[in-house]
């Protein structure tokens, strides 16, 4: 299969790369500053699971309208307009498209733009950064991707799908509650970006204090109830669970939120908290500590301005 990857950063560089390593046929839609950094640098992975370093096949958008049978949206929040442009050229009626975005607030702009039937769901739990050259530093544990149709079914492009994703160094996974998984996901990445950011510091510091831990909690309980208000299929005990995850991992772990806070960068506080506010209040939950983290969020990006 052809697989375009929108975006060679910190996560679909790392997913796409692990493809191309492989052997599949990959190509990176991407920018002309990251195009040259490629280039001169190749594709770089610097990982607990692995290095390579790989010399992609890069375009940029407006190149052309060469059919892909895979694209994986793998973009901040912020730029996906840009990024749902920048790939429709090369998007065909048989073309899968797979979103690698945190958060849910996303699918409703990308089911418009494509067809309800081409959107499948996906996410990813990696912790990974560029550096200063563009290589990808991948430290966690985890580095697994999530696809699957809505319906839990297995389709006959999801066997194909799974048959591709095969055998690479990264774990690509066929879920059959995508769904969940995703909103899940949300709870987890809203609720650990939303408070490594609050504290400026990575989860472990956080808790190591008794107020910090019951912050947690508290914030997890916030949008749990946010989530199960407006239908999103939680599993049972979620928060125990995730509280449990949040334990687990390393010390110095930081949510990509942090780090972009730290190299004064463009957050996606309305696509994750800013949203889950508007669902909070489209049903009358009470949100204290997420209110207080999003204002927190949108003074830092105020004085970006």
């Amino acid at each position: 299969m052809k697989v375009l990857v929108l975006g060679a950063g910190a996560t679909g560089g790392y997913f796409g790369g692990r493809l191309l390593e492989k052997g599949e046929d990959v190509t990176f839609l991407v920018r002309e500053k990251r195009e040259n950094q490629l280039k001169e640098e190749g594709l770089v992975i610097k990982s607990k699971h692995g290095d390579a370093h790989l010399r992609p096949r890069t375009i940029r958008a407006g190149s052309g309208d060469e059919p892909f049978d895979v694209v994986f949206i793998a973009t901040k929040a912020y730029h996906l307009k840009e990024a749902l442009e920048a790939v429709e050229p090369f998007v065909r009626e048989y073309t899968t498209v797979i979103p690698l975005l945190n958060g849910i607030e996303h699918l409703d702009e990308m089911r418009r733009f494509f067809s309800k039937d081409q959107v499948i769901g996906g996410l990813c739990f990696i912790e990974s950064t560029l550096n200063e050259k563009g290589h990808i530093i991948q430290t966690s544990e985890t580095h697994e991707l999530a696809y699957g149709e809505w319906s839990g079914r297995e389709t006959d492009r999801v066997k194909k799908l799974s048959e591709t994703f095969s055998g690479t160094e990264a774990s690509f996974r066929l879920s059959d509650t995508i769904e969940q998984d995703m909103w899940q996901k949300y709870l987890f990445i809203t609720t650990l970006s939303g408070m490594t950011s609050l504290m400026r510091s990575s989860i472990g510091p956080v808790l190591d204090t008794l107020e910090g831990r019951t912050y947690l909690q508290q914030l997890f309980e916030e949008v749990r109830l946010t989530m199960v208000e407006n239908g999103a299929p939680l599993a049972e005990g979620i928060v125990e669970k995730q509280m449990g995850l949040t334990e687990k991992l390393g010390y110095n772990m930081k949510s990509s939120m942090l780090r972009d806070i730290e190299k004064g960068l463009h957050i996606e506080a309305d696509h994750l908290q800013g949203y889950l506010l508007l669902l909070a209040e489209r049903t009358g939950v009470e949100t204290p500590l997420l209110r207080l983290i999003y204002q927190h969020l949108k003074v830092y990006e105020k004085n970006l301005q």
